[in-house]
């Protein structure tokens, strides 16, 4: 049976349990249905039975176990157990059986806040954080102005090491430190940071904090520059607006610095990107079984500037795809180190009525060129690794002490003068 199909099937199931099941016997399915011998897999009613095919009946036999153990639930355990925390832990198992680290269920809050973060306030204590599923270590990439913690001194750079006394933060369970962090507005949380081989504990306060995903300066040398720190809310917006004040001011090249960015949504790297390009591929999809999707594409019409992209190992999802399109196409350098290869794309949908959802990979995706990001990353033109001690913490658009920014600069020159970078 098609697999979507199974899925609303498991969903039907669990409301069923919510309607009243948990008071059947222990042979859960003999007595929820009777066995028909037709060929439709169409259910029919008739008061308090139901018919169904034995298609659909062995599909609903998958699940016995987890009937099984509602039932031992409700018998034994020491509390009286709350049915739909139950059935949202076995919606989050369910996709966790997948063993995919992107692939995952929010329940309604979850859900919620994720579309929260998107628009770009929260309450928190304004920290961006980076979670390598590799190492398991989460890593501040960026802190926000006139937040509580820079503030509090923290650093682009230090390790999230712990959250209240109990909590010890790794990428797995990033989702739950960043809920207790948040909060209302005024109230403290103690988090714990690593820098270096220092630990260091802070009793930080919750505040209103504003994302801004862009800026933009214009340097010497009509060399506009944009920082571009994740593929959210309506970035696409804020950067077309931060080029076109920087063209309108005379910008002859664009450095976009997609440093710690670690992706989002993909249409807005496709916007991103046709501001760049003239009529063309901007990035395909190849699909379980080998199809491939060719209808991400950029319109004839394109920005007349030359082009930098500064990435690092963090620059991940949507930055390799902006990355790779415009190295592909529209002639950009890149500059830094390779960056994370993260070359799968996911979707995000609804589930259910309760306001849930979830996001699951559906395909992986290439550059124009045809080729495949996924746990290779994009390599830079001109590597420029950070110098040893250099933790990232200067002023925005800083070439003198932000060295892979200078880097990228002179690489820009050499790039407006006609000189191979």
């Amino acid at each position: 049976m098609n697999k979507k199909i199974l899925l609303l099937l498991s969903l039907v199931l669990c409301a069923c349990l919510l309607s009243g099941c948990a008071m059947f016997p222990p042979s859960r399915l003999e007595t929820m249905f009777r066995d028909t011998t037709e060929d439709s897999a169409a259910t029919k009613g008739n008061g308090d039975t139901v018919t169904i095919s034995r298609e659909l009946y062995e599909q609903y036999q998958q699940f016995d176990e987890l009937l099984e153990l509602m039932d031992a639930a409700d018998a034994y355990y020491v509390k009286d157990p709350d049915h739909q925390e139950m059935l949202y832990g076995a919606a989050a198992g369910l996709l966790a059986g997948l063993g995919d680290p992107y692939t995952f269920y929010y329940d309604p809050e979850a859900y919620q806040q994720m579309q929260e973060d998107d628009e770009g306030n929260y309450a928190g204590i304004g920290v961006m954080i980076s979670g390598d599923y590799r190492t398991g270590l989460c890593t501040i990439t960026r802190v926000f102005k006139g937040s509580p913690s820079e503030a509090a001194g923290v650093m682009r750079g230090d390790i999230l090491y712990k959250v209240g006394d109990d909590l010890t933060v790794t990428a797995e369970n990033l989702q739950e430190a960043v809920d207790i962090m948040r909060g209302i507005p005024g109230t403290e949380v103690d988090v714990t940071f690593i820098r270096g081989t220092d630990e260091i504990r802070l009793t930080l306060p919750r505040a209103i904090v504003h994302v801004n995903q862009v800026e933009s300066t214009l340097l010497e040398d009509g060399i506009g520059y944009i920082a571009l720190y994740q593929f959210a809310g309506e970035c696409d917006k804020e950067f077309e607006a931060a080029l076109n004040d920087l063209t309108a001011k005379g910008a002859k090249g664009i450095i976009i610095d997609l440093r710690d960015n670690p992706g989002g949504w993909t249409d807005a790297a496709q916007h991103i990107a046709d501001l760049f390009l003239d009529a063309g591929e901007v990035y395909y999809l190849k699909y379980r079984g080998g199809y491939e999707e060719h209808t991400y594409r950029s319109k004839k019409g394109r920005a007349d500037v030359k082009l930098v992209m500064l990435v690092n190992e963090n620059s991940a999802s949507s930055s390799e795809i902006l990355t790779g399109a415009l190295k592909d196409r529209a002639g950009a350098t890149v500059v830094g180190v390779n960056t994370f290869g993260k070359g799968i794309v996911q979707a995000v949908l609804p589930v259910g009525d309760k306001g849930a959802g979830f996001q699951i990979t559906i395909a992986e995706y290439f550059t124009p060129s045809g080729y495949a990001v996924h746990e290779k990353g994009i390599a830079p033109d001109v590597e420029v690794p950070l110098k040893e001690g250099d933790k990232g913490m200067y002023d925005f658009a800083d070439p003198t002490n932000d060295y892979q920014l200078g880097t990228a600069v002179e690489t820009m020159r050499k790039k407006l003068n006609g000189e191979t970078p």
